[in-house]
């Protein structure tokens, strides 16, 4: 689920998944080495018998994530999560800062903007992360232009500018009959997990969660999907053995699917935003996973 209510890019094949990655790590773009020289006299000592200078180098991490769609359901989750674990924050959305209030939105940039006119340089300077969460609904073309091409957009130009990493938010495969992936949907949505991760090859993060709950807010009224989502996620952690081997039944996830909350899915961006080792293809249980890490 993205900012809209959508399905994920699916094959007719259950795909590879790679969760995360372990690779040596290296000097990433945000990390900043700081030194610091200082000098001290031992007691009873004068001036001229101080100690030799000491050299003190500090790492400092610093990240800074755009996030698209940042003010819908998903997005404003993950804003939220980026803000309490220090991180700066730029929201981009064709509508700007959202409706609400609460005392956090007062630490993002709200940039009102449209993926495909947007000044890139100005919103990714200093970026160390991309987040997209923009896809949705529509006739063929505009299903084709929202999952695929906006994306594809985003992808393209967080990579020339240089950002290193970059996060996509799609759905979970759902074991859909292949005459329903060919639509412009699921073509658009394929597209774009395909184009991250060739230009994001170690880097590049497609969470793929299922029916995402939480207490979401429409033109400022409170829809609370927790009271359908939370009762479901619990049913489903404790009939887990009993569910799993129905799951591979064409089309049975639709209704099999465990949801997710949208804290968790929030939390496991951050992850993904934070752990230089954290890519590939994420599904439903690698996301609650990384949620978990980040609770601890």
């Amino acid at each position: 689920m993205t900012s809209f209510l959508s399905f994920s890019a699916i094959s007719a094949h259950p795909p590879t998944f790679s969760g995360a990655s372990f690779r040596p790590r290296s000097l990433s773009p945000r990390l900043f080495k700081s030194c610091v020289k200082c000098t001290y006299a031992e007691a009873g000592l004068s001036s001229d018998s101080w100690s030799a200078p000491i050299d003190v180098v500090a790492d400092v991490k610093s990240e800074r994530v755009v996030v698209l769609g940042g003010n819908g359901f998903v997005g404003s989750a993950i804003c939220k999560a980026a803000i309490s674990n220090g991180i700066e924050v730029v929201s981009v959305s064709r509508s700007g800062r959202p409706n609400f209030q609460d005392s956090w939105l007062d630490q993002v940039t709200w940039v009102t903007g449209d993926v495909f006119y947007l000044n890139w340089d100005e919103v990714l300077l200093g970026a160390t992360a991309v987040v997209s969460t923009i896809g949705g609904f529509g006739n063929e073309e505009q299903m084709k232009r929202i999952n695929g091409e906006a994306n594809v957009t985003a992808v393209n130009a967080a990579k020339d500018f240089g950002v290193p990493k970059f996060v996509l938010i799609t759905v979970h495969d759902y074991n859909l009959p292949p005459f329903i992936l060919s639509s412009g949907y699921f073509t658009g949505k394929r597209n774009a997990e395909a184009e991250l991760l060739s230009k994001y090859p170690t880097s590049g993060v497609v969470l793929r969660p299922g029916f995402i709950y939480g207490k979401r807010k429409v033109n400022g009224i409170e829809v609370p999907l927790d009271l359908v989502g939370e009762p479901l996620d619990k049913i489903y952690d404790s009939a887990e053995r009993f569910i799993r081997p129905l799951r591979s039944l064409p089309a049975s996830d639709l209704i099999l699917a465990p949801p997710v909350n949208v804290d968790d899915l929030a939390l496991a961006v951050i992850n993904a935003v934070k752990d230089d080792d954290f890519f590939g293809i994420f599904t439903i249980e690698q996301i609650k996973e990384a949620a978990a890490k980040m609770r601890v």
